[in-house]
């Protein structure tokens, strides 16, 4: 294939699909091709909040347990009662009669007699009764009673405690354009010996 065939092919590839003088066998002036220039993207890489900052409260529910104690169920009293009187039984002898003289009948040699008689003095042993304590009234003092029971106690308080949370982020990558695809033309240019 001679130069200027080859010329007249890089022509008509540069200008393929348009009719022109050219193609009808013109001489050649300006030549150009349609460019297409291709978006320009990048990846760019950010971080991301997934979840905001907050406050998170830990609650530790409060322990109870059990205490004995004595306490006093019935209060002491006082009251009062009577003592009785002491006695003792004490045996004596009393005259009772004093005795003397006392007229009466008798028969004496078979005949009835006034006689005056005398009479001894009569004695008996009689029981006295003697207090040796008078009676009184006495003070009593009944001591309170008392009884264990059983009580719930709180051992340890509630407790509650307050976490700042921070935010969490994440890192994503992100595709952008940077520049955009644009479609044109551009010259072509033709050897001076592919013009005649």
């Amino acid at each position: 294939m001679s130069g200027k065939t080859a010329c007249f092919t890089i022509a008509g590839l540069a200008m393929l699909g348009t009719i022109s003088q050219t193609a009808a066998g013109g001489r050649a002036v300006e030549c150009y091709e349609p460019v297409r220039t291709p978006a320009i993207y990048d990846t760019v890489y950010e971080d991301v909040m997934v979840s905001p900052p907050g406050q998170q409260v830990d609650y530790v529910a409060p322990i109870y347990g059990t205490r004995e104690r004595v306490v006093m169920t019935v209060p002491p009293q006082v009251t009062y009662e009577v003592v009785p009187a002491v006695t003792r039984t004490v045996y004596r002898t009393v005259r009772v009669d004093d005795g003397g003289y006392s007229w009466e009948w008798r028969v004496i040699h078979g005949r009835k007699v006034l006689c005056k008689i005398r009479h001894k003095a009569r004695y008996e042993r009689v029981a006295e009764t003697v207090v040796i304590q008078p009676e009184r009234t006495r003070r009593v003092v009944i001591p309170a009673q008392y009884d264990s029971i059983a009580e719930e106690v709180l051992v340890q308080p509630e407790q509650r405690q307050v976490i700042d949370v921070p935010a969490s982020y994440n890192t994503v990558a992100r595709r952008v354009l940077i520049r955009e695809g644009s479609s044109g033309w551009r010259r072509v240019h033709i050897p001076r010996h592919c013009q005649d």
